[in-house]
């Protein structure tokens, strides 16, 4: 973390703001100033907490009604009058009872709850104050308000207090700051891309899934987009099968003991749905892994048979809060592309490889730019230092025989061993995390995994988890707003929509649609009795990848007219050369 910094121009600001940690500091301050805003214009609000997010930052407020489009925009000019008298922002330390007794005097009981649950530490409390505003903060901060530029205030929601459904509703106002405004105009233009490309806006409107009160978090998929569902399966198969694994499907709910074992019902349980069966407690599964270990133990494996590489198209359901749900990239139910591969300790880097390999294939295929993050030991964990040192060694060497680029994200491993996180890059710059690589030295442990060794002992398997997709749910999200609904002509749940001119070229289509079916593409017939420049309109709004146009003349030539959503008309073509040029870019998997 950025502790100590001096900035003596925009220059340097700018260039500081590149750094995450930076980042983080400015949307901190950010987030004080907003709350001092707050305070000047709503005195009697009652301050929770304003971190900094990942894009800029939030402050839960306690108010009776919530802020009006109006009180925000009154908010966000006192923000900018608060930058604009240059306060300077000082931190202070005081004991817990001094710190206690000052949020009482201002009646901030959020506040004194916070200090309370420090107090434990026996700590001096620090707080940072800038003009008549102080607020109970870590820190660090920014020397003074005048380096937050440019300021908008994004929205306003409600929030739980500590994210509990059985605590006091807040109301949460989002922000983002930034040293410039030109920086700030291109977020905003950003975000307005980002809502043209939404995935439930584009789902909706394709037909491709539904999200109903009657299951939320649990998305329907419809007819259209179950054809890009399976696309995606298939590939997967198809891919996973040239690379040596064995598909295998384990059961959705097991019981108490298993998950006692794996640790998830010390770890995880909170995250679990639970029911009773035959008077024992069972959980719906939320990893797939522990029944992916129990297939393992079925037989006794020789170290001839490793590696073994086990791959799983596996349900899994996680409880989430409701205001954590978004579309289908944060649901309560969705299928992981798992796979868990077990090994001797000699082959671990060379399975590593292994996969890495074919998440740069997947992602290449779709034609995505990636990071990679290393994470490490977290605090809550299992395991021994030296399995761990062994374990985040393995990783690093694999990763550096590769020659690929790679972050460390310091104690931010899963709480059975390190791991390798893949963040894609979509066509408008934002990453998602999706792939992932995790070593894992404490599964096979807890399940007594062994396989017999070249000297006839029993010895320990080392095990990787990993996912590509990460979610088939979540990647057609992502997938859906990258292209934002154009996909690739391969991925169309529609390649193709036969457009007859009038109903004297119905039998004409026919024949077309059929040979288009017997070819093996997805293609749909429009009989409606509309004017054919209607029927086009329509169909690229249903971003279908190409319209066949059938009139007279198409007729007596015994050709069609083609029209390509992404470039125009192209023109008459014999059908048999429309059907080998498509069937040659689905084959290619061309963009």
């Amino acid at each position: 973390m950025i502790e100590n910094f001096e900035i003596k121009n925009l220059k340097e600001e700018l260039k500081l703001f590149e750094n995450k940690d930076f980042k983080e500091i400015f949307w901190h301050t950010s987030s004080h100033i907003l709350a001092q805003a707050v305070k000047r214009l709503f005195p009697e609000v009652q301050l929770a907490i304003g971190p900094a997010i990942e894009n800029g930052f939030y402050y839960d407020f306690d108010i009776d009604t919530p802020f009006s489009p109006e009180d925000i925009e009154k908010i966000e000019k006192e923000m900018n009058k608060i930058v604009d008298e240059r306060l300077e922002i000082k931190r202070v330390e005081m004991s817990s009872q001094e710190a206690k007794k000052l949020m009482e005097e201002k009646q901030e009981i959020y506040k004194i709850e916070l200090i309370e649950a420090l107090e434990s530490k026996g700590e001096n409390i620090s707080l940072y104050s800038q003009g008549e505003f102080i607020d109970l903060c870590a820190g660090p901060h920014l020397p003074n308000t005048s380096y937050v530029k440019s300021i908008k205030l994004l929205q306003s929601t409600g929030a739980y207090w500590h994210g509990d459904a059985k605590n006091k509703m807040l109301t949460r106002i989002y922000g983002i700051s930034f040293p410039k405004n030109s920086m700030l105009k291109d977020y905003l233009d950003k975000l307005e891309e980002a809502k043209r490309r939404d995935h439930r806006k584009i789902g909706k409107d394709l037909e491709l899934f539904a999200l109903l009160d009657e299951g939320k978090g649990f998305p329907f998929f419809l007819p259209k987009g179950m054809v890009i569902r399976n696309i995606l399966e298939d590939f997967w198969r198809e891919e996973h099968k040239k690379a040596g694994y064995v598909e295998i499907k384990t059961p959705v709910i097991l019981n108490e003991d298993l998950w006692k074992r794996s640790g998830h019902w010390a770890h995880y349980k909170d995250n679990m749905y639970t029911t009773k069966i035959d008077e024992q407690e069972h959980a719906i599964k939320p990893m797939n892994c522990p029944g992916g270990m129990l297939v393992f133990k079925t037989k006794l494996h020789s170290y001839r048979d490793l590696p073994i590489r086990m791959a799983e198209l596996g349900l899994v359901h996680r409880h989430e809060l409701s205001g954590a749900l978004h579309g289908l990239m944060r649901v309560r139910c969705f299928t992981q592309d798992d796979a868990h591969i077990f090994m001797t300790e000699s082959q671990i880097e060379s399975e590593i490889i292994g996969v890495m390999n074919l998440i740069d294939n997947f992602y290449s295929t779709f034609g995505f730019k990636y990071y990679i993050e290393l994470s490490t030991r977290p605090s809550d964990s299992m395991g021994s230092d030296e399995q761990w040192e062994a374990a985040t060694t393995a990783l690093k060497n694999a990763l550096d025989k590769t020659n690929k680029k790679y972050k460390i994200n310091e104690g931010d491993g899963a709480f059975y061993g390190p791991k390798i996180d893949f963040h894609l890059e979509d066509s408008i710059g934002r990453t998602w995390q999706c792939g992932t690589v995790q070593l894992d030295f404490q599964m096979p442990e807890k399940f007594d995994l062994s396989y017999i060794s070249e000297t006839g002992e029993k010895q320990r398997p080392v095990m990787i988890h990993r996912v590509v997709f990460g979610s088939i749910e979540r990647f057609i999200g992502i997938l859906t707003e990258h292209f934002a609904g154009d996909f690739p002509l391969w991925i169309a749940p529609l390649q193709c929509k036969i457009l007859p001119i009038s109903q004297a070229h119905h039998e004409a289509a026919h024949k077309i649609f059929k040979n288009l079916e017997l070819a093996g593409l997805r293609a749909e017939l429009d009989e409606r009795n509309e004017k054919i420049g209607y029927k086009i309109r329509e169909a690229q709004l249903q971003k279908i990848p190409y319209m066949i146009i059938i009139g007279d003349k198409e007729i007596t030539e015994n050709k069609i007219s083609v029209r390509s959503k992404k470039l125009g008309d192209l023109g008459s073509i014999s059908l048999e050369d429309f059907i080998n040029k498509i069937s040659e870019e689905i084959k290619n998997k061309s963009f």
